[in-house]
Protein backbone atom coordinates (compact mmCIF):
# COMPACT_ATOMS: atom_id res chain seq x y z
CA UNK A 1 0.00 0.00 0.00
CA UNK A 2 1.39 3.38 -0.72
CA UNK A 3 1.26 6.10 1.43
CA UNK A 4 1.93 9.72 0.30
CA UNK A 5 2.93 12.90 3.10
CA UNK A 6 3.27 16.10 2.58
CA UNK A 7 1.55 19.75 2.95
CA UNK A 8 -0.94 21.83 1.41
CA UNK A 9 -0.45 25.67 1.34
CA UNK A 10 -3.10 26.64 4.00
CA UNK A 11 -2.45 28.17 7.25
CA UNK A 12 -4.39 26.33 10.42
CA UNK A 13 -5.50 23.54 8.28
CA UNK A 14 -5.50 19.81 11.09
CA UNK A 15 -3.45 17.10 10.13
CA UNK A 16 -5.41 14.66 7.87
CA UNK A 17 -4.82 11.37 7.80
CA UNK A 18 -6.85 8.12 5.76
CA UNK A 19 -7.51 6.12 2.82
CA UNK A 20 -7.95 8.76 -0.58
CA UNK A 21 -10.92 8.81 -2.73
CA UNK A 22 -10.91 10.31 -6.19
CA UNK A 23 -14.68 11.08 -7.55
CA UNK A 24 -15.01 13.58 -10.47
CA UNK A 25 -11.73 14.93 -10.27
CA UNK A 26 -11.56 16.37 -6.44
CA UNK A 27 -9.86 14.42 -3.64
CA UNK A 28 -11.23 13.75 -0.68
CA UNK A 29 -8.80 12.58 2.16
CA UNK A 30 -10.21 12.32 6.17
CA UNK A 31 -13.46 13.85 5.65
CA UNK A 32 -12.62 16.54 3.79
CA UNK A 33 -12.37 17.06 -0.28
CA UNK A 34 -9.55 19.11 -2.30
CA UNK A 35 -9.81 20.19 -5.88
CA UNK A 36 -6.49 19.24 -7.62
CA UNK A 37 -3.70 21.61 -7.18
CA UNK A 38 0.35 21.73 -8.02
CA UNK A 39 1.99 20.34 -5.35
CA UNK A 40 1.11 17.21 -2.81
CA UNK A 41 -2.30 17.57 -4.07
CA UNK A 42 -1.21 16.90 -7.65
CA UNK A 43 0.82 14.13 -6.39
CA UNK A 44 -1.84 12.21 -5.20
CA UNK A 45 -4.22 13.21 -7.80
CA UNK A 46 -1.70 11.78 -10.17
CA UNK A 47 -1.48 7.96 -8.62
CA UNK A 48 -4.78 7.83 -8.30
CA UNK A 49 -5.50 8.08 -11.95
CA UNK A 50 -2.55 5.98 -12.19
CA UNK A 51 -4.16 3.04 -9.85
CA UNK A 52 -7.62 3.41 -11.15
CA UNK A 53 -6.75 2.41 -14.26
CA UNK A 54 -4.90 -0.15 -13.18
CA UNK A 55 -7.39 -1.62 -10.94
CA UNK A 56 -5.30 -0.80 -7.39
CA UNK A 57 -6.08 0.38 -4.13
CA UNK A 58 -5.90 4.00 -3.75
CA UNK A 59 -3.38 5.49 -1.39
CA UNK A 60 -3.47 6.92 1.81
CA UNK A 61 -2.34 10.51 3.11
CA UNK A 62 -0.85 12.40 5.81
CA UNK A 63 -1.71 15.86 5.30
CA UNK A 64 -1.45 19.22 7.08
CA UNK A 65 -1.33 23.16 6.22
CA UNK A 66 1.71 24.41 5.98
CA UNK A 67 2.43 28.22 4.30
CA UNK A 68 6.44 27.60 4.66
CA UNK A 69 6.55 28.78 8.27
CA UNK A 70 6.99 25.45 8.95
CA UNK A 71 4.44 24.89 11.90
CA UNK A 72 2.54 22.33 10.53
CA UNK A 73 5.44 20.47 9.24
CA UNK A 74 6.35 20.25 12.78
CA UNK A 75 2.83 18.91 13.82
CA UNK A 76 3.02 16.53 10.78
CA UNK A 77 6.30 14.98 11.78
CA UNK A 78 5.48 14.60 15.23
CA UNK A 79 2.40 13.00 14.89
CA UNK A 80 3.69 10.69 11.90
CA UNK A 81 6.39 9.29 13.91
CA UNK A 82 3.72 8.10 16.55
CA UNK A 83 1.29 7.07 13.81
CA UNK A 84 3.51 5.12 11.45
CA UNK A 85 3.79 2.35 14.61
CA UNK A 86 0.11 1.37 13.82
CA UNK A 87 0.47 0.93 10.23
CA UNK A 88 1.55 -1.63 7.95
CA UNK A 89 2.52 0.13 4.76
CA UNK A 90 4.60 -0.81 1.72
CA UNK A 91 5.61 2.54 -0.36
CA UNK A 92 6.43 5.71 1.63
CA UNK A 93 6.75 9.16 -0.78
CA UNK A 94 7.60 11.79 1.37
CA UNK A 95 6.89 15.26 -0.65
CA UNK A 96 6.22 18.79 -0.01
CA UNK A 97 7.33 19.09 3.88
CA UNK A 98 9.60 21.89 5.82
CA UNK A 99 13.13 20.20 5.51
CA UNK A 100 14.60 19.02 9.47
CA UNK A 101 17.13 16.97 9.79
CA UNK A 102 16.39 15.80 13.40
CA UNK A 103 12.72 14.84 12.29
CA UNK A 104 14.28 13.00 9.60
CA UNK A 105 15.85 11.04 11.63
CA UNK A 106 13.45 10.66 13.99
CA UNK A 107 11.02 9.27 11.48
CA UNK A 108 13.65 6.96 10.26
CA UNK A 109 14.23 5.32 13.53
CA UNK A 110 10.61 5.21 14.21
CA UNK A 111 10.68 3.04 10.29
CA UNK A 112 13.63 1.06 11.99
CA UNK A 113 11.49 -0.47 14.22
CA UNK A 114 8.55 -1.75 12.09
CA UNK A 115 8.12 -5.37 11.41
CA UNK A 116 8.81 -4.63 7.30
CA UNK A 117 10.71 -1.80 6.15
CA UNK A 118 8.33 0.04 3.12
CA UNK A 119 10.42 1.40 -0.07
CA UNK A 120 11.56 4.85 0.33
CA UNK A 121 10.96 8.16 -1.89
CA UNK A 122 11.97 11.58 -1.69
CA UNK A 123 10.86 14.73 -3.22
CA UNK A 124 11.06 18.27 -2.43
CA UNK A 125 11.58 19.50 1.14
CA UNK A 126 11.73 15.88 2.79
CA UNK A 127 14.19 15.19 0.01
CA UNK A 128 16.88 18.15 1.35
CA UNK A 129 15.99 17.10 4.82
CA UNK A 130 17.24 13.40 3.34
CA UNK A 131 20.94 15.23 2.45
CA UNK A 132 20.89 17.68 5.49
CA UNK A 133 20.92 14.38 7.88
CA UNK A 134 23.19 12.77 6.23
CA UNK A 135 20.49 9.58 5.14
CA UNK A 136 20.38 10.16 1.48
CA UNK A 137 21.81 7.14 0.85
CA UNK A 138 19.26 4.80 2.89
CA UNK A 139 16.57 6.26 1.26
CA UNK A 140 15.18 3.76 -1.98
CA UNK A 141 14.57 6.66 -4.89
CA UNK A 142 14.59 10.26 -4.99
CA UNK A 143 13.32 12.21 -7.48
CA UNK A 144 14.80 16.21 -8.06
CA UNK A 145 14.85 18.57 -10.69
CA UNK A 146 18.01 20.21 -11.84
CA UNK A 147 18.60 22.77 -9.05
CA UNK A 148 17.48 19.89 -6.21
CA UNK A 149 20.08 17.76 -7.72
CA UNK A 150 22.44 20.81 -7.50
CA UNK A 151 21.73 20.91 -3.81
CA UNK A 152 22.52 16.94 -3.24
CA UNK A 153 25.97 17.30 -5.79
CA UNK A 154 27.29 20.07 -3.66
CA UNK A 155 28.65 18.04 -0.83
CA UNK A 156 29.58 21.69 1.22
CA UNK A 157 25.87 22.93 1.63
CA UNK A 158 24.09 22.38 4.81
CA UNK A 159 21.15 23.88 3.49
CA UNK A 160 19.70 24.48 -0.03
CA UNK A 161 20.25 28.28 0.39
CA UNK A 162 23.87 28.08 0.16
CA UNK A 163 24.05 25.73 -2.42
CA UNK A 164 27.04 26.70 -3.93
CA UNK A 165 26.08 29.11 -7.25
CA UNK A 166 28.28 27.33 -9.79
CA UNK A 167 26.67 24.06 -9.46
CA UNK A 168 22.55 26.05 -10.14
CA UNK A 169 20.11 25.36 -12.29
CA UNK A 170 22.33 24.56 -15.45
CA UNK A 171 20.69 21.32 -17.50
CA UNK A 172 23.99 20.96 -19.51
CA UNK A 173 25.62 19.62 -16.02
CA UNK A 174 23.37 17.24 -14.89
CA UNK A 175 25.22 13.95 -15.68
CA UNK A 176 28.29 15.12 -13.71
CA UNK A 177 26.25 16.49 -10.53
CA UNK A 178 24.71 12.82 -10.48
CA UNK A 179 27.94 11.15 -10.20
CA UNK A 180 29.07 14.19 -8.07
CA UNK A 181 25.85 13.95 -5.71
CA UNK A 182 27.02 9.41 -5.77
CA UNK A 183 30.54 10.63 -4.78
CA UNK A 184 29.46 12.14 -1.88
CA UNK A 185 26.94 9.82 -0.50
CA UNK A 186 24.20 12.48 -0.77
CA UNK A 187 22.32 10.53 -3.13
CA UNK A 188 19.45 7.43 -3.22
CA UNK A 189 19.52 4.20 -4.69
CA UNK A 190 17.66 5.27 -7.49
CA UNK A 191 17.23 8.39 -8.54
CA UNK A 192 14.75 10.24 -11.89
CA UNK A 193 16.27 13.70 -12.22
CA UNK A 194 13.50 15.74 -14.00
CA UNK A 195 13.74 17.76 -16.70
CA UNK A 196 13.94 18.86 -20.06
CA UNK A 197 15.49 15.29 -20.52
CA UNK A 198 14.03 12.67 -17.75
CA UNK A 199 17.37 11.01 -16.51
CA UNK A 200 16.97 7.67 -15.63
CA UNK A 201 19.49 6.23 -12.45
CA UNK A 202 20.45 3.64 -10.54
CA UNK A 203 23.66 3.55 -7.91
CA UNK A 204 25.12 6.45 -10.07
CA UNK A 205 24.70 4.77 -13.36
CA UNK A 206 22.35 6.49 -16.03
CA UNK A 207 20.22 3.55 -17.63
CA UNK A 208 18.13 5.73 -19.42
CA UNK A 209 17.20 8.58 -20.85
CA UNK A 210 13.72 10.28 -21.79
CA UNK A 211 13.17 13.80 -23.79
CA UNK A 212 10.59 12.72 -25.82
CA UNK A 213 7.96 14.21 -26.76
CA UNK A 214 8.84 17.28 -25.55
CA UNK A 215 6.76 20.59 -25.23
CA UNK A 216 7.68 23.73 -24.78
CA UNK A 217 4.58 24.54 -22.65
CA UNK A 218 4.85 22.40 -20.02
CA UNK A 219 8.21 24.08 -18.88
CA UNK A 220 6.23 26.89 -17.29
CA UNK A 221 3.11 24.86 -15.85
CA UNK A 222 3.65 24.28 -12.19
CA UNK A 223 2.99 20.40 -11.01
CA UNK A 224 4.42 18.66 -13.56
CA UNK A 225 7.76 17.33 -11.52
CA UNK A 226 4.72 16.58 -8.64
CA UNK A 227 2.53 14.47 -11.12
CA UNK A 228 5.83 12.50 -11.92
CA UNK A 229 6.67 11.44 -9.08
CA UNK A 230 3.01 10.60 -8.32
CA UNK A 231 2.92 8.28 -11.39
CA UNK A 232 6.46 6.61 -10.77
CA UNK A 233 4.80 5.84 -6.69
CA UNK A 234 1.96 4.78 -8.27
CA UNK A 235 3.48 1.99 -10.85
CA UNK A 236 5.68 1.18 -8.45
CA UNK A 237 2.99 0.64 -5.90
CA UNK A 238 1.21 -1.41 -8.82
CA UNK A 239 3.87 -4.54 -8.83
CA UNK A 240 6.81 -2.49 -11.95
CA UNK A 241 10.57 -2.45 -11.28
CA UNK A 242 11.65 0.45 -10.10
CA UNK A 243 13.49 0.84 -13.20
CA UNK A 244 10.70 -0.06 -15.66
CA UNK A 245 8.31 2.26 -13.29
CA UNK A 246 10.72 5.41 -13.62
CA UNK A 247 11.01 5.22 -17.38
CA UNK A 248 7.28 4.22 -18.28
CA UNK A 249 6.56 7.30 -15.55
CA UNK A 250 8.98 9.82 -17.73
CA UNK A 251 6.74 9.01 -21.08
CA UNK A 252 3.24 8.93 -19.45
CA UNK A 253 3.88 12.44 -17.87
CA UNK A 254 5.28 13.94 -21.15
CA UNK A 255 2.68 12.29 -23.10
CA UNK A 256 -0.12 13.63 -20.59
CA UNK A 257 1.02 16.87 -21.13
CA UNK A 258 0.93 16.32 -25.09
CA UNK A 259 -2.49 15.06 -24.61
CA UNK A 260 -3.60 18.37 -22.65
CA UNK A 261 -2.51 20.43 -26.06
CA UNK A 262 -0.85 22.74 -23.08
CA UNK A 263 -0.68 26.35 -23.02
CA UNK A 264 0.93 29.08 -20.26
CA UNK A 265 -2.84 29.34 -18.43
CA UNK A 266 -3.11 25.70 -18.44
CA UNK A 267 -3.07 24.14 -14.90
CA UNK A 268 -2.28 20.73 -13.76
CA UNK A 269 -5.39 19.78 -13.07
CA UNK A 270 -6.22 19.57 -17.22
CA UNK A 271 -3.25 17.54 -17.76
CA UNK A 272 -3.70 14.90 -14.82
CA UNK A 273 -6.91 14.08 -16.66
CA UNK A 274 -5.44 12.54 -19.54
CA UNK A 275 -2.78 10.30 -17.74
CA UNK A 276 -5.24 6.92 -18.08
CA UNK A 277 -5.07 8.07 -22.03
CA UNK A 278 -1.39 8.62 -21.83
CA UNK A 279 -1.17 4.76 -20.44
CA UNK A 280 -3.26 3.50 -22.84
CA UNK A 281 -0.83 4.94 -25.66
CA UNK A 282 2.31 2.96 -23.89
CA UNK A 283 0.45 -0.19 -23.75
CA UNK A 284 0.47 -0.43 -19.94
CA UNK A 285 -1.14 -3.59 -18.77
CA UNK A 286 -3.11 -4.55 -15.52
CA UNK A 287 -1.29 -6.64 -13.92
Amino acid sequence: MLTIIGTVPEENFPILFGKVEFINDFLFIGGKNFSIQRGTLALIASTCKVLQFLKKDLPYAYLVGDTGKGYGSKRLYEFFVKDIKKRSFDILTFHYLLPDADWCNKILFAIEDLPKRPFLIADAGFMYAAKMSGNAKIFDLFTPDPGELAFLADEEAPHPFYTRGFLLQDENRVEELIQRAYKHENASKYMLVKGKRDYIVREGKIIDIVSEPCIEFLEPIGGTGDTLTGITSALIDSGFSVEKAMILASKINRIAGMLSNPDPSTQIGEIIKFIPEAMKKESVDIF
